[in-house]
């Protein structure tokens, strides 16, 4: 296994901050929109939805490396 490569650390974050940014940037409504229907949701909904976003990006990090 080898060292943490800091770059590579680096440009990941750059680049999520980057994919973060597009929605508010080119329809800021829309992001509201959003937003608001994310708040109704419960706890439980929220956690599967992250749960599957991480074993979606682990599965993505497996194929890409």
């Amino acid at each position: 296994m080898s060292a943490v490569n800091w770059s590579d650390l680096l440009a990941a974050l750059a680049l999520v901050l980057v994919i973060e940014g597009v929605l508010p940037f080119a329809n800021p409504q829309s992001l509201r929109r959003m937003l608001a229907t994310v708040e109704q949701l419960d706890d439980r909904t929220l956690r599967l939805v992250g749960l599957v976003s991480m074993i979606c990006g682990v599965i993505m990090l497996y194929l890409v490396r």
